[in-house]
């Protein structure tokens, strides 16, 4: 290990690996510190495991299901065993994958802890390094709520345990109706077991409107949900609530899921002895993602401003472009824009959005249009999917300017549809410019032209 190097990465997460890979490419030397696994909790504990395991729940789900389509699939089963081992293959590939690139690349990459000391130092495992530009990418990690009962309770466990639980429960509780909540809902939903989902807000997934987010829920009948509730207590694998009314609940399950959410990892690298301003949210950073330290930069969910494995890559292309060429970044509008990162939950059904919703641009006090159309209208939908699976598609727009603000998307494939709204609304078009473009047919990214075609 050299002792100085042009750029510092502390944290092999997304944003920590692609801000390597972009500034390496550019002929920096790089050094990459990760403490724990390469690839962060996205690709070890998050996102790649889980959408292996939800890829393997509805692969079950279709082969019960596919008599309708004239299918005869007989004595379906699953196997527990290697549904796990075909998630943990799926990390492996992909780990080994992001190591390879960053050989490949020059990066120094050290397993080690690395503490940020000042601008331009950071110490690895003890070992005093010094650089021009430092960027912190520590990610985040599961919230724990304080819940009587829960802590040092067997019977709970945050999502990495879940991932890699033995069997399949009888009964789960999930606490919390946001995507990590509902995903793993979906899943074991999926292969039988009794699921329960206890939300505090009065309904699922805020990111949509309710009238999306009720769309989403009827889609998953399965799952039994208790909305506008607040846990009280924990007692073994038994979840007590009281509901909107006050009303006392109970659900009794096997293992109880604490999916409240995620916070930054601010703790434990050295920010606060280093002078970095924090806030509650996360490292404060501008929208070139620079901190109040000069050459320390930060990416990802440690900023809060997006956590999300995709809203840390396109912080880390910003931060490299800077660091590489800033009056070049500066010239080509080089910022991160927190409004057109989409996001998307892999559930049955699927669901994507990019944006406002109706009821957040309504609360900034624009006058706006939206419009819902079903993807029934969909000639592809109605080929391939049951009758009873919801799809619809809701757009939103500025009523006096008619510049586009907001899609949302329930069903089949809505994660690999809203980069096309997210690219509508990163140009600033209005309604008129997205009703000129040409969708293929039959797909079900018709439905954000149906959208905005219904609009008033």
């Amino acid at each position: 290990m050299n002792q100085s190097y042009d750029v510092i990465v502390i944290g092999g997460g997304p944003g920590g690996y692609l801000a390597a890979e972009r500034l390496a490419e550019a002929g920096r030397s790089v050094l990459l510190a990760e403490e724990r696994a390469l690839g962060g909790t996205c690709l070890n504990v998050g996102c790649i495991p889980t959408k292996a395991l939800l890829n393997s729940a509805k692969t079950y789900a279709h082969a019960r299901q596919s008599a309708q389509f004239g299918i005869e699939a007989d004595n379906v089963r699953y196997d527990w065993g290697q549904v796990q081992a075909w998630k943990d293959d799926v990390v492996r590939r992909l780990v080994a994958g992001v190591t390879a690139t960053e050989r490949r690349l020059g990066v120094t990459v050290v397993a080690g802890h690395a503490d940020l000391i000042g601008p331009g130092q950071v110490e690895v495992d003890g070992q005093r390094l010094t650089c021009h530009d430092v960027i912190v990418a520590t990610g985040s990690v599961p919230a724990m709520a304080p819940i009587p009962g829960a802590a040092d309770n067997p019977a709970v466990v945050d999502s990495t345990g879940l991932l890699a639980i033995g069997a399949v429960p009888a009964r789960l509780a999930v606490i919390g109706g946001g995507v990590i909540g509902l995903e793993f809902a979906s899943v074991f939903a999926s292969f039988g077991t009794q699921v329960d989902v206890v939300e505090l807000l009065p309904e699922v997934l805020p990111m949509l409107d309710h009238d999306l987010a009720h769309l989403m829920r009827r889609g998953m009948p399965d799952i039994g949900f208790h909305l506008g509730s607040t846990v009280r207590s924990i007692e073994a694998a038994t979840v007590r609530f009281a509901d909107a009314t006050g009303q006392a609940g109970a659900v009794e399950a096997d293992v109880v899921l604490m999916a409240v959410g995620r916070r930054p990892l601010l703790d434990g690298w050295g920010a606060q002895a280093a002078g970095l301003a924090l806030a509650r949210t996360g490292v404060v950073v501008d929208d070139r993602c620079a901190t109040n330290l000069p050459g320390v930069w930060a990416v990802g969910d440690v900023t809060g401003r997006s956590q999300l494995a995709h809203g840390a890559y396109r912080m880390a292309e910003i931060v490299a472009a800077h660091i590489i060429d800033p009056a070049a970044a500066r010239r080509q509008g080089q910022v991160f824009r927190a409004q057109t990162v989409p996001w998307a939950i892999y559930t049955a059904p699927e669901a994507a959005g990019v944006g406002l919703t109706q009821a957040q641009a309504e609360a900034q006090g624009r006058q706006v249009v939206a419009a819902t159309v079903p993807l029934a209208l969909s000639g592809r939908f109605v080929a391939e999917n049951d009758r009873r699976t919801p799809g619809a598609v809701k757009v939103v727009a500025d009523q006096e300017s008619r510049q586009l603000l907001g899609v949302q998307m329930v069903g089949p494939s809505a994660p690999e549809t809203i980069w096309g709204a997210a690219a509508c609304l990163e140009a600033e078009l209005s309604v008129d410019d997205v009703r000129q473009l040409v969708f293929p047919h039959p797909s079900l990214s018709e439905g954000i032209r149906e959208a905005v075609w219904a609009l008033n």
